[in-house]
């Protein structure tokens, strides 16, 4: 028995399983050729930040452009940061917006698929079987340095001026201890790391095709590194791998602060006998600032937490659509041409990904979601409205909740046209939109156009009571109301008011607008025909006889 080998049973005796049965455990996935199977691992320690969602988007959509499988992973072997309800809200933000796992942790507590656990805190087993055959192989050590020790050795590299910085080479304290040394500390009671044997060498670079980046060369990972904690608890690089392996991830998508890890994560897989995934690093979604750019910051921007978009309202068909407009330079084209396409038909390329990070804008995001919204049927543009109502605006909810066709017909009023209004841009704003509907919530402000003066307006009012019928059609209703003009000073056509101003006290919009006032308290809203067929006869007359009181 060599003392890789002892080293390896004293280490791990009650490992009993070999990596051999792990490959049969998860065995690779029975998939067509050039499916891709990628992951997002969120770690249950805070919100769901917007560029979470928006690498599980790209995570999700790589997968799915090629019939492939998106899965999620829960990296919580760091447990002294553990959130409670974290993972609950990541993986609801993520359902919000349609990223949702074929298999992995699908809810707090739930997993589905052949490939888990899918919580790392429940893959130890996995971790020391993969670990035992390090040591077994020469290529894993126990490291008995206390901290005191790390830090002398960070020291001495400072006064050395060292370029390399770190526990590897001849700074590698406990790399050449000899079995029988390793042997009697253990017995001793010493508390240790395991540690990495890394092959590398100083000379050597490496070089691999990032799939957003495009080639990128790099020094060889040369440190000893730690792939198991004093606890037994895995490094995150070490995780990485395993689980990456044996849940058969053909490319790995997360952000590019990850990209001085990958000689490291390179080295491991091959070191522990496994295929390299592909790599695609995505660049932080940036803001501009001051003429410059900074990255998204959850600190001074509510918009990089998830939970902003869901307690705004805005709907996911919105979302979905501006973080492809992120994503990809040639989306906004390829919807210009598919008009009415499922977002899901869209040929999404990870090589068409910005490598220097994309640039969020509010003001665009608000743009695309009044144009989703304003495309939508009125109940759907109801039912999304009652569903945030209910969970952000109680009492709202309970008045626009009443009657639904009466909401929805609201909601349809200039809906459906070929130019079809775009007043709202997310559900918080549905109330005040839809406030003069309902005498509960609706506050009257009769303030007139600077060109109308009190006298004209309740004169206006007042012929128009007179002149009112219910049963009009929209012709008729506008006819009544040009007929009124002469008498009261303005002049049906609004070009010969231009022609001659003078001559007139204003226009038939003008006569309009004091209407318009009346029924709603605004100058700008929807069809006003609609709005006061929907509104009935008795409050017509109500709001009319209250605004001309008020005047």
């Amino acid at each position: 028995m060599t003392d890789n080998i002892k080293l390896a049973e004293l280490l791990f005796g009650d490992v009993t399983q070999t990596p051999e049965d792990l490959e049969e455990r998860f065995p690779q996935r029975n998939l067509k050729e050039g499916v891709r199977v990628t992951r997002l691992a969120p770690s249950p320690t805070g919100f769901l930040h917007f560029g979470n969602l928006f690498t599980g988007t790209i995570a999700y959509k790589t997968a799915k452009t090629t019939d492939g499988i998106f899965y999620v992973r829960v990296e919580d072997t760091d447990q002294k940061r553990k959130i409670e309800g974290a993972i609950e809200v990541m993986l609801g933000g993520l359902k919000a917006f349609d990223v949702i796992a074929d298999e992995g942790v699908v809810d707090e507590g739930v997993e589905k698929g052949d490939y888990g656990p899918y919580y790392q805190s429940h893959r130890k087993e996995i971790y020391h079987t993969v670990a035992k055959y390090l040591v077994e192989q020469g290529m894993a050590y126990p490291c008995f340095c206390t901290e005191d020790e790390l830090n002398d050795l960070r020291e001495k590299q400072e006064a050395e001026k060292c370029d390399n910085k770190g526990y590897y080479g001849k700074w590698a304290k406990c790399r050449d201890l000899t079995f029988e040394q390793q042997k009697a500390l253990i017995e001793e009671g010493r508390t240790y790391t395991l540690r990495l044997r890394s092959p590398g060498s100083e000379e050597k670079r490496i070089t691999f095709d990032d799939m957003i980046k495009g080639k990128i060369e790099m020094p060889e990972n040369i440190q000893d590194v730690v792939l198991l904690k004093t606890d037994g608890i895995p490094t995150y690089h070490f995780a990485h791998a395993v689980d990456d392996h044996f849940m058969r991830t053909t490319h790995v998508i997360r952000g590019d602060e990850w990209i001085s890890s990958v000689p490291l994560h390179i080295q491991l897989f091959k070191v522990c006998g496994y295929k390299v995934p592909k790599y695609a690093h995505v660049a932080p979604i940036m803001k501009e600032e001051n003429g410059g750019k900074r990255k998204l910051s959850k600190r001074k921007d509510p918009e990089a937490a998830v939970t902003f978009y869901q307690e705004k309202g805005y709907p996911k068909e919105s979302v979905n659509e501006y973080i492809m407009t992120l994503a990809n330079s040639n989306f906004e084209d390829w919807r210009k041409t598919n008009k009415d396409a499922d977002i899901s038909a869209f040929p999404f390329n990870l090589k068409k990904m910005s490598v220097s990070g994309a640039l969020f804008d509010m003001v665009k995001l608000n743009d695309v979601s009044k144009n989703i919204i304003s495309l939508m049927k009125a109940e759907k543009v109801y039912a999304y409205a009652a569903e945030w109502a209910e969970k952000y605006d109680k009492e709202f909810f309970e008045i626009f909740s009443k009657d639904s066709a009466y909401g929805t017909a609201i909601l349809n009023i200039d809906r459906e046209t070929p130019k079809p209004r775009k007043d709202i841009t997310c559900f918080d704003e549905v109330k005040d939109y839809v406030s003069y509907f309902y005498d509960e919530i609706y506050t009257p402000d009769y303030t007139m156009p600077e060109n109308i003066s009190k006298e004209d307006a309740k004169n206006i009012l007042e012929t128009y009571k007179n002149t009112y019928n219910q049963s009009d059609d929209k012709d008729i209703w506008f006819t009544r109301i040009k007929d009124m003009c002469e008498g009261l000073g303005f002049t049906p056509n609004v070009k010969e008011y231009k022609k001659n101003p003078d001559a007139f006290k204003g226009h038939v919009g003008d006569v309009s607008t004091v209407i318009r006032i009346a029924m709603t308290s605004r100058r700008n809203t929807p069809d006003l025909y609609s709005i006061m067929q929907l509104l009935g006869e008795e409050r017509v007359m109500e709001r009319i006889d209250n605004c001309i009181n008020s005047l």
